[in-house]
């Protein structure tokens, strides 16, 4: 009797302290899911992961002292029935994070398991697509079209990211032309983003890096940095010399006399972002490098209530272009234009219009002046995905269809912010743009940059008068930079010769042949820089006179109008002379002016004349003995051309030919 009782109250106390263990994990458990709850409404998706994790599993399944920029491989985990929520919550925050790798399996296991989150299979298409598995991401796109009723952002959203997959395979089957992709910074963590060209060889950027010790637990703070930035990569890195702020700062922009910088500066509170644009002057300082306390920009630019961000002030000083989602938009964020006066003082704004915006996103816009380009970030056009970089040309309120760059300069994650480096009209020879396709969680700086390859460089040597190939032509090729000799050959039957060089090298050639004037000239190529062969312009000989009384048109010799004097581009052609006398010591030539019958028959004798005489002056000049030459004016007495045609009218072409110098060998 005694036993029983006393076994019963042990099955009792037993079952209190199993009750009390099942309540209090429970208790656990609902905490759990509060804070998480409250830091997802925070946007501390970092914090969210931890706590809904732990609220699913009774422990973080992440080590301690989680750190959402680590990458880890997936393992297969058994996830709760009865945890649909949860485990949505979760794959959110995951994604948030740009972690879709983990995103991706839990969003799958809601998509089979609850209709109630209808948007799972959508996230779990685009995780899929930024992971690279196209074939699964559309599959999952027509399932959620198929089943999802509504028409809005998402049914929208998933018919683009069909046709994004379409236009992604289009892109990766397509060769690259040489460009080579690689990121700045190795080994940073943190992100990495909104490059700006500060001087020819220094780089401005935003990153979230912490760059001392007493900073190590602000690793997601948002400030300005400055590095180096040559040929030979980035050099040290050194926070840009701008007032302490306790706000975010970075996404900015430099005037073009270097200045004013403009730049955006934000919070974050309870998941909302707050964003303005504030201008600085440069100051000087010890090292010429520090800015005043930036000033937040008026109400023209910064509208109460909405985010504005990422400035790029126009090369003119007077515009700055700008992303917002103020009032009068088309979609989310637009790209807005303002006016600005002398001081830099804003105006007025202006949308950039639905040539430039859609019902998605356009941010951080960029100008590149040598090329008249425009540059955007836009999520709301066919592309890879994610946010792909657009361009266009034009002028404000003239811009072009905006084209997508295509890979490489694109991914199949997010791309924004952009910067060229090159003063020509390639503006992708040198880039700097920010992608996250490389990281789990954040946006890193990328230099974009066009190969230099070998290109076939094909001459061709003709006589000038008849314009026939010349055969076995001596042929030397020179880099007018370097002085370096570049190629030594001989034409062929042709007259032609190639060579191999490096792409946009200025080069001039000398091509020597018995019985030709010797030919120094400069070689024109095509400007393609895509071409895998480029073909100069011919270059023309002259020949040299064979006989006694012979008579030669001196090509490539020009004067001013209506005057003797001679142009400084004909010395080429008259050293080309000189080259002959000095080769032919005891010859004597006569150096003959002609006109056209234009002016008086006294007019023309006179300045006929004067150019012969100022030739043979050129060749005394040379060092050629004034003996062996004579000057004669014939004026308009012995033309080789027609005047005028049959019917009176004037004929150009004839008084062109006309209007020459000549070489008469007299002994």
């Amino acid at each position: 009797m005694f036993l029983s009782l006393h076994m019963r109250k042990i099955t009792v106390a037993a079952s209190v302290v199993l009750l009390c263990g099942t309540v209090a994990q429970a208790q656990f458990s609902s905490d759990y899911r509060k804070a998480a709850d409250s830091y997802f409404a925070k946007g501390d998706y970092a914090s969210a992961v931890e706590y809904y994790e732990k609220s699913l599993y009774g422990k973080s399944k992440t080590a301690d002292g989680f750190d959402p920029y680590a990458y880890t491989a997936v393992k297969p985990q058994p996830l709760p029935k009865d945890s649909q929520q949860l485990i949505y919550q979760l794959a959110e925050s995951w994604r948030l994070l740009k972690n879709y790798e983990k995103a991706a399996p839990l969003y799958k296991k809601v998509a089979e398991n609850d209709v109630r989150f209808p948007l799972a299979q959508y996230h779990y298409a685009t995780c899929e697509r930024a992971l690279g598995k196209y074939e699964e991401a559309e599959n999952a796109l027509h399932r959620f079209l198929n089943t999802y009723q509504q028409k809005d952002h998402y049914s929208q959203a998933a018919q683009r990211e069909v046709r994004n997959l379409v236009f992604i395979q289009e892109q990766l089957r397509k060769e690259t032309k040489g460009y080579a992709v690689h990121t700045l910074y190795e080994g940073k963590t943190g992100a990495s983003y909104a490059p700006v060209q500060l001087s020819s060889n220094t780089l401005l950027f935003t990153a979230t890096w912490a760059d001392s010790a007493a900073e190590k637990n602000k690793a997601h703070v948002n400030h300005l940095y400055e590095a180096s930035f040559t040929e030979e990569g980035v050099g040290a890195v050194s926070r840009a010399n701008i007032p302490v702020s306790q706000l975010h700062e970075g996404a900015a922009a430099i005037s073009a006399d270097g200045s004013t910088l403009y730049l955006t500066r934000w919070s974050v509170s309870n998941h909302q972002k707050s964003a303005a644009i504030y201008v600085s002057k440069k100051t000087g300082g010890v090292a010429g490098d520090a800015w005043s306390s930036p000033v937040a920009l008026d109400s023209v630019i910064n509208v109460r209530g909405a985010n504005t961000q990422q400035p790029f002030v126009m090369p003119d000083g007077r515009h700055l272009l700008y992303a917002s989602d103020r009032a009068g938009g088309l979609g989310g964020f637009d790209l807005w234009m303002a006016e600005l006066d002398a001081a830099g003082k804003p105006l007025s704004t202006v949308n950039m219009g639905d040539n430039i915006n859609t019902t998605g996103n356009e941010q951080a816009p960029y100008y590149h002046a040598s090329s008249a380009t425009l540059v955007f970030a836009t999520d709301g056009r066919t592309g890879m995905g994610g946010y792909d970089l657009f361009y266009t040309k034009g002028a404000p309120g003239s811009w072009a269809e905006p084209q997508n760059f295509g890979y490489p300069v694109n991914s199949v994650k997010n791309d924004m912010y952009f910067t060229s480096y090159s003063t020509g009209k390639r503006i992708l020879e040198k880039v700097v743009l920010s992608s996250d396709r490389a990281d789990v969680c954040c946006m890193e700086l990328f230099q974009l940059q066009k190969a230099n390859p070998m290109k076939l460089v094909v001459g061709q040597v003709v006589a000038c008068d008849t314009r026939i190939p010349l055969a076995g032509v001596a042929v030397e090729v020179i880099d007018t930079v370097t002085h370096e000799k570049i190629y030594t050959g001989v034409t062929s039957a042709d007259g032609s010769y190639a060579f191999a060089v490096k792409q946009s090298l200025p080069l001039s050639s000398m091509a020597a042949l018995k019985g030709y004037y010797t030919t120094a000239a400069a070689l024109q190529l095509p400007a393609d820089a895509d071409a895998d062969s480029l073909v100069s312009v011919p270059v023309c000989m002259q020949k040299e006179p064979e006989v006694i009384n012979e008579v030669q048109v001196l090509n490539n010799v020009y004067y001013e109008f209506n005057k003797a004097e001679i142009l400084e581009k004909s010395f080429a052609s008259l050293d080309d002379v000189v080259a002959f006398l000095n080769k032919h010591p005891d010859i004597h030539v006569e150096i003959g002016g002609h006109t056209d019958n234009k002016g008086s028959d006294e007019l023309n004798q006179k300045l006929s004349e004067a150019r012969a005489a100022n030739v043979v002056a050129y060749l005394v000049g040379k060092g050629i003995d004034k003996n062996r030459l004579t000057a004669k004016g014939y004026g308009a007495t012995v033309p080789v051309a027609p005047n005028t045609y049959d019917d009176g009218t004037d004929n150009p072409a004839g008084r062109e030919k006309n209007r020459r110098t000549e070489m008469k060998v007299l002994k």
